[in-house]
């Protein structure tokens, strides 16, 4: 096993569990302690861990960002969930815009069923997962690729997205504020999506309930540039109003059942 595999693994121990032993990681992964110490050092100089005696705790600041694959295994159920009411919303032939999250990827797994679909996406996972469907077109922005995100980002992906106009623009964020509206951690991400919601003519926000009343680094967009949100649970009354005077609809799974 690759030591950033086997800190991957420990990682989503300490999502799961908020609390490790080094002892009993040595037993699990095969390895001597020190060497389980040496990948808790880098999981804390990293910030996602805090050390402890004999062990560690999860880092649970919401502005750090967990690695790709870390994410993509997190509140797999509430991603599926999203994943089909969206793609109960998108229709044969549409042109669409999917952004690099993990949300995304779920989404492009529940769409496959559908036909003559142009994606464009600057997520090389959402690349790799279309590439075994037949009719559609797939698009890649190109730009630079961020290192653990397996994202493209910077000024030419976000004058790729800029030269096409589609007809749903499918993103999710990392916070949902009422006042700062959608939020990302990274302002590379943030200038992405801003990009996204100029150059789509109806925008989804598909974000999980973890999101709402959070706050990060940049802001992408406001809740006003956002024709439907898609969560997995139904949001408290405070934001089902907020919705409602923001022209915005909202769906989540018993919506739509």
């Amino acid at each position: 096993m690759l030591a950033l595999e086997r800190r991957n693994l420990i990682l989503e121990k300490l999502q799961n569990e908020k609390r490790v032993v080094v002892s009993e990681l040595s037993q699990l992964y095969g390895v001597s302690e020190e060497t389980i110490r040496r990948d808790l050092d880098k999981l804390e100089k990293e910030g996602l861990a805090i050390k402890s005696y004999g062990g560690a705790v999860i880092n649970e600041d919401v502005s750090i960002d967990l690695p790709f694959n870390v994410r993509k295994n997190q509140n797999v159920v509430g991603k599926q969930k999203m994943a089909e009411i969206v793609a109960s919303l998108v229709h044969d032939g549409e042109h669409l815009l999917l952004d690099a999250s993990t949300t995304a990827v779920f989404v492009a797994k529940a769409l496959k069923e559908k036909e003559r679909l142009t994606v464009i996406t600057n997520s090389m996972e959402i690349l790799l997962e279309l590439a075994d469907v037949s009719g559609w077109n797939i698009i890649s922005t190109g730009g630079m690729m961020k290192e653990g995100y397996l994202a493209f980002l910077g000024s030419r992906t976000e004058e790729v997205i800029r030269s096409y106009f589609v007809d749903t623009v499918i993103f999710s964020c990392k916070a949902l504020d009422e006042n700062w509206g959608v939020m990302e951690s990274q302002e590379a991400f943030g200038t992405a999506k801003r990009a996204m919601l100029d150059s789509g003519r109806k925008k989804i926000l598909v974000v999980d309930n973890t999101k709402f009343d959070q706050t990060a680094f940049s802001v992408a967009g406001r809740l006003r540039d956002v024709d439907i949100v898609v969560t997995d649970a139904k949001p408290s009354e405070k934001w089902l109003k907020l919705f409602k005077e923001e022209g915005v609809e909202c769906r989540y799974p018993e919506s739509v059942r």
